[in-house]
């Protein structure tokens, strides 16, 4: 999981600490976000943009202290935080609408977006997104010592292994990844995304935002109970797509048919790619 050499790849300078942002697709096409769970990067994404760039303008973003985004300035990891940084991303990138995509943990980040900026989300997409604590599949092996931090290979694919399938080989890459990331970042994102959930759920977040919603879950799903994803059924309109054989992250178990699913609705809730975006000072230049 290579970023192809087609990609451009940005550092965006924000106030808070540098974003990593990477394009692919036409510029002037339908803008389409794509957010990272934790202990993950925009690269996660690799095998799933192919399919969606005939038609869109793709654009990923390495979350604070992951990939090659700086850990905040500031310290602070909660959602909100995240999402406002994503949000200031897009600004920077001239972007005034987005189908906004987060797969597990950047399911919150990107409700948070939505909530924070309703004139810049136009639709959102959860994949393996739990909607609540109470359908965390809890894990013995997910304990971690930060006294021995970084883990081995070892002990992060035995951490990560109810993150897929069964039968999916875990890439070295993501093993490098989590390696190359600080107790700290690792520590406080997990928190985060925790405090957000039990604070409200994401269903009852997302009835009073009134967006259109897809929700796609993996049957075999090790984390979130997939019996869950009928708790969105409640925001009006949402549409619930069960995908059978496959684990926690549909975006590398199954790209073909979560890139069906995700062209489909974005296709019905189409991001004005002429759409103002806010006015702010260019940074890059």
């Amino acid at each position: 999981m290579t970023i192809s050499p087609d990609t451009e790849s940005t550092i965006l300078p924000l106030d808070d600490g540098d974003l990593h942002v990477c394009q692919d697709g036409p510029r002037d096409a339908p803008a389409l976000l794509l957010i990272h769970g934790t202990v993950s990067w925009a690269g996660s994404w690799d095998m799933l943009v192919p399919l969606l760039t005939e038609s869109h303008r793709v654009i990923r973003v390495d979350l604070p202290g992951h990939g090659r985004s700086a850990e905040p300035a500031d310290g602070i990891y909660q959602v909100p935080d995240q999402a406002r940084r994503v949000g200031e991303a897009l600004d920077r990138l001239g972007v005034g609408q987005a189908v906004v995509v987060g797969h597990s943990s950047g399911g919150l980040a990107a409700t948070a977006l939505a909530e924070q900026r309703p004139d810049l989300v136009t639709a959102l997409t959860l994949i393996n997104t739990g909607p609540g604590m109470d359908a965390f599949i809890a894990q013995e092996s997910a304990a971690v010592d930060p006294s021995r931090w970084p883990p081995t290979d070892e002990q992060i694919r035995l951490l990560a292994s109810t993150g897929f399938g069964t039968d999916f080989e875990i890439p070295q890459e993501f093993v490098d990844r989590v390696r190359g990331m600080t107790f700290g970042t690792f520590a406080a994102t997990m928190q985060a995304g925790q405090i957000y959930l039990q604070q409200r759920t994401l269903p009852e977040r997302l009835k009073a935002l009134g967006k259109p919603l897809l929700v796609i879950f993996g049957e075999d799903d090790r984390r979130w109970r997939s019996s869950s994803a009928a708790d969105y059924r409640v925001v009006p309109d949402a549409t619930v797509e069960l995908l059978p054989g496959v684990g926690h992250t549909p975006i590398m178990e199954d790209p073909p048919r979560t890139a069906a699913l995700l062209l489909s609705f974005a296709a019905l809730h189409p991001a004005q790619p002429g759409a103002e975006a806010p006015d702010v000072p260019d940074l890059m230049a």
